[in-house]
């Protein structure tokens, strides 16, 4: 206010009294000017840097992209990573009560793969099950092949940078330093004719999927490579729209609570900004890769309905997915990383809290929820096992005041 009372000190000497109103309101709106101009322009400068403009529009109605020159950030090393000895992150993603949503929340580069003491493990049986079913489990159509040579281009850079010491790059491609195994991606075709998706999924514990745009808006599964699926099978869903991959499989409010909001958020999605979003399941089998309890993999009726009661708690396993979507920049694919981590039920709930905050989460699945989750197979021996080992819990001395809330872990 310094410029105002010095310039209304001259003015008083200075100016007949009849003008002196109109002069002195003309001056407080200029400074009032000034002062928001400066305000708007610092609050311009402190917004976070973004992607070129053209990765900020909607994809327009024809489905076309126009490739976005955007680099994926280079990740920092991850401190301390060991095959061997790096357990996996526990998540735990659930609450006391239950609610449908999309559950999205921001990805931080860094975290987009994530490897642990298991990747042997995970490599092995995904092994296992190309060599059993390849021609089922990875399709790549050809107006997604772009779109996967693209993905393994992107893991040819971040996964060595991220995991120095299981992966190398090279000249042509990418060697696992581990397995032993070295993979040119640059020749055409791919040695022997491989599916690039197929080369990206022995690369992480994750299965892969790539959804890519149509002419008509939507976003179709175009390219996939499903290793570790355990309830669903890529040849039913593969080609489908969005929408029909969520109804077909009769998720639970899938129409009145997500579709809109799905399908207008993959439209719009930039390729700076990653997400990423946490689900679970109970399987009463400890098959990694398909839930034998629901029925064979072949078989044409499969689900819960075909499965039997669950009567040991030890085959009962927690089944949580980190599932990471990320735009491609050169295509304009939508990148699925479906991630399972598989552990005992009888494990997780020696864990402080657990038993009890996943007892009353599956207790509050709504009847749509619970049908299509199976609970009625296993809710006979789960809810009590859980609600014991609470009680257990809470006369060691557990405070419920105490506990965390830290979701998804």
């Amino acid at each position: 206010m310094g410029v105002i009372t010095d310039v209304a000190d001259y003015l008083r000497a200075s100016v007949p009294k009849e003008f002196l109103g109109v002069c002195m309101a003309v001056i407080v709106l200029l400074q009032i000017s000034r002062i928001a101009s400066k305000f708007f322009f610092f609050s311009e400068q402190r917004k976070p840097a973004t992607a070129p403009e053209s990765s900020c529009k909607d994809l327009n109605k024809s489905g076309i992209w126009t490739p976005v020159d955007f680099k994926t950030p280079t990740p920092e090393r991850y401190p301390n990573w060991d095959v061997n000895k790096t357990k996996p992150l526990p998540y735990r993603p659930f609450k006391h009560n239950y609610h449908v949503t999309m559950g999205i929340r921001n990805m931080n580069w860094d975290d987009w793969i994530e490897l642990d003491n298991e990747f042997l493990k995970y490599h092995k049986r995904k092994c296992e099950r190309l060599a059993e079913r390849r021609e089922k489990l990875v399709i790549t159509a050809p107006d997604a092949y772009d779109a996967a040579i693209e993905l393994l281009e992107e893991f040819r850079e971040w996964l060595p940078a991220r995991y120095p010491t299981l992966f190398k790059r090279t000249n042509v491609g990418i060697d696992n330093l581990v397995t032993g195994e070295s993979f040119n991606i640059v020749e055409r075709p791919l040695k022997d004719n491989v599916d690039p998706m197929e080369i990206a999924a022995k690369l992480v514990q994750d299965d892969l999927a790539i959804m890519m745009p149509g002419e008509d808006g939507q976003y179709y599964l175009k390219a996939a490579c499903i290793l570790l699926a355990g309830f669903w099978r890529l040849a039913d869903k593969f080609g489908m729209p969005l929408s029909e991959i969520h109804t077909s499989g009769d998720v639970p409010q899938f129409k009145e609570k997500l579709q809109m909001s799905m399908e207008r958020f993959f439209v719009r999605m930039r390729v700076d900004r990653p997400v990423v979003r946490n689900n679970y399941f109970l399987q009463t089998d400890d098959d990694l890769g398909w839930s034998t309890a629901i029925g064979p993999e072949d078989n044409n009726d499969i689900g819960w309905d075909a499965a039997e009661q669950a009567h040991d708690i030890t085959k009962v396993h927690f089944r949580s997915e980190r599932q990471s979507l990320r735009r491609l920049p050169k295509s304009g694919g939508i990148v699925f990383t479906i991630r399972t981590y598989f552990v005992p039920i009888t494990e997780i709930a020696k864990e402080p809290y657990v038993p009890g905050r996943l007892a009353d989460g599956i207790r509050a699945w709504s009847d749509d929820v619970a049908r299509y989750k199976g609970r009625r197979k296993f809710d006979n021996i789960v809810i009590d096992y859980l609600n014991e080992q609470h009680r257990k819990q809470l006369e060691a001395g557990l405070s419920l005041e105490e506990e965390p809330s830290q979701y998804p872990f």
